[in-house]
């Protein structure tokens, strides 16, 4: 059976963020699927709840497990909603999991410094988009550089959707998953706090740090986070 890949974004972001990985992987005839949160993208207007963020999950990972093992892919919150879904303690229909940009518990001063930021980035002219495109034209590629911002930012469900990642319990989470299980982080990603605590917990687990790199790992150096997707596939036994 073919490997389906079922791609998970980030906060603000939406599912056009991963329009790189979806074109490399047409190209090589593997079935993708990119979903957008609720409060996200397509779905901006509807309130982020982590009940709805994790069943859109569970919804697409079960209709793509229909055809064929599922790769799950995350990054940053859509990274820690992979990593609690698969870990959860009825075992879902995934055969591997790469989770990017997201070693990090989203708990405690860390958080609340997280959230106090993008308050304020948000309470400026403008609502900081200004802010947004002039470090995204710094350290993103010209053919990546729209695809964060292709879907709309999801500035009203921003707070709602950091203040409901600190119920997750993800140490346990993690420790319950099985499947082969790959992070990515960028060399200078704020989201490797946790990085070492992460491997203890999945021993099995493989890390990839990307030199050169930031959180957006997957627009600054998409073609070698499309080589770590080749590899979590030939883990499923499907490359």
């Amino acid at each position: 059976m073919t490997a389906q890949v079922v791609l998970v974004h980030g906060i603000r972001t939406s599912a056009t963020m991963w329009r790189s990985q979806l074109a490399w992987l047409a190209g090589q005839g593997i079935p993708a699927h990119a979903v957008d949160l609720p409060g996200h993208g397509t779905r901006m207007g509807e309130d982020f709840t982590l009940h709805e963020a994790l069943h859109t999950l569970d919804s697409a990972v079960r209709a793509a497990a229909d055809r064929g093992p599922v790769l799950l892919v995350g990054h940053s919150m859509g990274g820690l909603l992979s990593l609690a879904y698969t870990g959860g303690a009825d075992v879902p229909p995934v055969a591997g999991l790469v989770a990017a940009s997201c070693t990090a518990l989203p708990r405690g001063a860390a958080l609340g410094a997280y959230r106090l930021l993008a308050g304020a980035v948000n309470s400026l002219p403008g609502r900081g988009r200004w802010l947004t495109d002039r470090m995204l034209a710094a350290t993103i590629p010209p053919e990546t550089r729209d695809d964060f911002g292709a879907g709309g930012y999801a500035l009203d469900v921003q707070d709602a959707a950091l203040r409901s990642l600190a119920v997750l319990d993800l140490p346990t989470a993690i420790r319950r998953i099985q499947v082969p299980l790959l992070f990515v982080n960028g060399q200078f990603d704020q989201l490797r706090a946790h990085e070492a605590l992460f491997q203890r917990l999945v021993p099995h687990a493989e890390l990839f740090v990307v030199p050169r790199t930031s959180h957006l790992v997957t627009a600054m150096r998409p073609d070698v986070f499309n080589a770590v997707l080749r590899l979590a596939l030939a883990k499923l036994g499907t490359w």
